[in-house]
């Protein structure tokens, strides 16, 4: 079983950067959560790699503003022993530099309670930002990507991160 990107989007910078990923790894496959008829769905690929985006809605879950809030609901409750998740997270780190990617996190802990093997961590070095719920143990929990201020570095990061993560996917 193959690799699916799967990415939901308000603005479609999400969707840029799951495209950007897949020209990367042209046999992945490519899904947008919002044309999925269950979460079920995402049992299906042997491994994934989920793009987030994250917004300022005041609240402390259900940060993406997209449908993958109705999936972290339900992903603990499924199995994805065995699987191998990578998460991308997008964020504006001036704007909202005090939530940078916060729902990368919620991805994270959804899938981590389902027994997900997750890859992908990247150090806090190089990224500006107040604070993020993605940081954890002095770590991103996956790859963040600031569209709004720091676009020039996106498709470096994703290069350079698919490549650490390729052989484990």
């Amino acid at each position: 079983m193959a690799t699916t990107i799967f990415f939901a989007t308000s603005t479609g910078k999400t969707s840029d950067i799951a495209d950007q990923l897949k020209e990367l790894l042209p046999d992945a496959g490519l899904q947008d959560v919002d044309e999925m008829s269950s979460a079920r769905e995402l049992e299906v690929p042997g491994s994934l790699i989920c793009c987030i985006p994250t917004w300022n809605t005041g609240a402390d879950e259900a940060r993406s503003g997209t449908a993958w809030d109705q999936c972290i609901e339900e992903i603990p409750s499924m199995n994805f022993a065995g699987k191998t998740i990578a998460i991308v997270g997008l964020g504006d780190s001036a704007s909202y530099g005090d939530y940078f990617c916060d729902a990368m996190e919620e991805l994270y802990t959804a899938f981590s309670k389902a027994g997900a093997n997750i890859i992908g961590k990247v150090p806090t070095d190089g990224y500006t930002f107040n604070e993020s719920k993605s940081v954890l143990n002095g770590m991103f929990c996956g790859l963040p990507i600031d569209e709004d201020n720091e676009s020039d570095l996106s498709h470096e990061r994703l290069s350079n991160w698919l490549n650490l993560i390729k052989p484990q996917l």
